[in-house]
């Protein structure tokens, strides 16, 4: 977090969460297909050294070709997931972001660099242990208050991480300095 980079929002998604702050990112046909080099180019132009590909559910797509071609311009590769279909490409990090209604394949739990859970309810808490012990010992733990129960969340989330060690909070950094 507060690391400058490209977001690549891919448009198409089918998990559904309710809660969903980029909705308008569902419709997979409401997105104009581009081309893959020309992404890379407004990478490149934009001299950016790191990408996040985010949703949108960016694994539903085949992204070895896109990485293959970020990679070959030594650009850090990064990815957003809910890990309910298989993720393809060569990713720097990957965020695991799991979804109740549709969960991650098993495959992925080992291959995520940090798992973040999104508290909307109470349930959340017990969702986000069952799911940090499937993950590696290294990925890092986040709980992140979904966006319109922000102030009633924080407070909450902030006594459970105090007792949970091992969990850190996730803010939605660009929302406070009003980047869309």
């Amino acid at each position: 977090m507060g690391k400058a980079a490209y977001f690549i929002r891919i448009g198409g998604c089918d998990i559904g969460c309710r809660w969903c702050d980029t909705k308008i990112s569902w419709d997979f046909n409401t997105h104009k297909l581009i081309d893959i080099q020309d992404v890379v180019a407004n990478v490149i132009k934009n001299e950016a050294d790191t990408i996040v590909v985010t949703g949108g559910e960016p694994s539903i797509y085949e992204l070895a070709p896109l990485c293959k071609i970020l990679k070959e311009n030594s650009i850090q590769t990064h990815v957003e997931t809910s890990g309910a279909y298989k993720l393809t490409g060569e990713w720097d990090w990957i965020c695991l972001s799991p979804k109740k209604q549709s969960p991650p394949l098993e495959e992925i739990y080992k291959k995520a660099s940090e798992l973040k859970v999104i508290i909307y309810e109470p349930e959340d808490y017990k969702w986000a242990e069952e799911t940090a012990k499937k993950v590696n010992k290294n990925c890092k733990l986040f709980l992140q208050p979904e966006w319109s129960r922000y102030n009633s969340l924080i407070p909450e989330i902030v006594e459970y991480v105090k007792r949970n060690k091992k969990w850190q909070i996730s803010l939605q950094a660009h929302k406070f300095m009003r980047i869309p």
